[in-house]
């Protein structure tokens, strides 16, 4: 009988909270990272953050065979994976990563996946094989693939296992984020630190935010200044106020600040842009941008929704104006929206009593 370890090496933990605490790599409960031991893969759980690795247990032991073979047999367990969770190691009853298929089909012992802003700025791109095969070429040692954009979970692991069996080191996941693998912690952490070297965009500088006149704005509203000042850059920037408003760009923004930005034009009424951002049945928007102010957030943002907010500056202030941008459609906010992994994630982030 194979003698499991109790918890996911030190090693894991310490560089999951390295990644959970650099905002332009993880952002609120976003990214995970796994490591498979003896049989049992140790992978970060569902709606937990990176950041708290070294505080708290965030990881949940899987039997990774059991799991590839159910992905191999098309079983619909394999999504949520909880059936494979061994249940006498996880005494906090944590629920597995809504990625932990796309772990489980690498076979390197080690795999992080995050939202590296960077990476996401070239991977919303129309030309994303041309610009990130132009970066990686300094990188010749590094074998990695461009996956097209799938729903996270099971379509996209099932898009990796087309991939996997040639062991690439780095994937690029379109309109999502970037995966890195290898046989070791300390190999994984020293291809993160090359690959986002290669990939890294300067952010276009803006202005302040004019806080006073967005408190005046949503004075008697449901809405707020975000006390973060880098999250207000997103409407600071012409270039980056377009992007942002044209439609959204990865998962974790249709999660978090749902699928419609709201938009406050000067000397516009607040409760008139609310309501034409909920036309056709919208929810009100989580996060409104103001032109040449800043924005405002709902007062409803969870912790994880105000992450979101400054990741939307970061990857707005990254990507190239010049370039054709592909978006999320209709269809995939629809499921991801309508997906029961994302909408417990999304009840893990919400205070106590909310």
């Amino acid at each position: 009988m194979v003698q499991h370890q109790a918890s996911a090496p030190a090693a894991l933990k310490e560089l999951s909270a390295r990644l959970g605490t650099d905002i332009t790599r993880t952002q609120g409960a976003g990214g995970n990272t796994s490591c498979k031991v003896d049989g049992t893969m140790w992978v970060k759980a569902s709606g937990t953050w990176l950041a708290q690795a070294l505080d708290r247990e965030i990881f949940v032991p899987v039997e990774v065979a059991a799991l590839t073979a159910a992905l191999a047999a098309g079983d619909p367990r394999a999504d949520k994976a909880t059936d494979f969770v061994v249940h006498e190691m996880n005494p906090h009853g944590l629920r597995p990563s809504i990625e932990t298929s796309v772990h489980a089909v690498l076979p390197q012992p080690v795999v992080a996946h995050f939202h590296c802003v960077n990476t996401i700025a070239h991977a919303v791109r129309g030309d994303a094989d041309r610009e990130v095969a132009r970066r990686m070429s300094g990188l010749p040692r590094l074998k990695w693939e461009m996956i097209p954009y799938r729903r996270p979970g099971l379509p996209l692991a099932l898009e990796i296992a087309r991939v996997a069996p040639e062991r690439p080191d780095v994937l690029i996941l379109r309109n999502h984020g970037i995966v890195v693998s290898g046989d070791s912690v300390e190999e994984v952490d020293q291809r993160i630190e090359a690959v986002t070297a290669a990939l890294a965009v300067e952010p276009r500088g803006t202005g302040e935010p004019d806080l006073e006149g967005l408190s005046t704005l949503a004075r008697g509203s449901a809405y707020r200044p975000p006390n973060d000042p880098a999250s207000h850059a997103v409407a600071l920037d012409e270039a980056a106020l377009r992007i942002a408003l044209a439609g959204p760009l990865y998962p974790d923004h249709v999660i978090f600040l749902g699928g419609r930005l709201g938009l406050l034009d000067e000397g516009a009424d607040l409760d008139r842009s609310i309501r034409s951002a909920m036309e056709g049945g919208h929810p009100p928007p989580g996060m409104i941008l103001v032109p040449g102010r800043g924005v405002l957030v709902s007062n409803t943002l969870t912790e994880g929704g105000l992450a979101m907010a400054r990741c939307l500056a970061e990857v707005a202030l990254r990507v190239d104006p010049t370039a054709p941008i592909d978006y999320l459609g209709a269809a995939q906010v629809y499921e991801l929206t309508h997906w029961e992994a994302e909408q417990y994630r999304r009840e893990l982030d919400r205070p106590s009593g909310a």
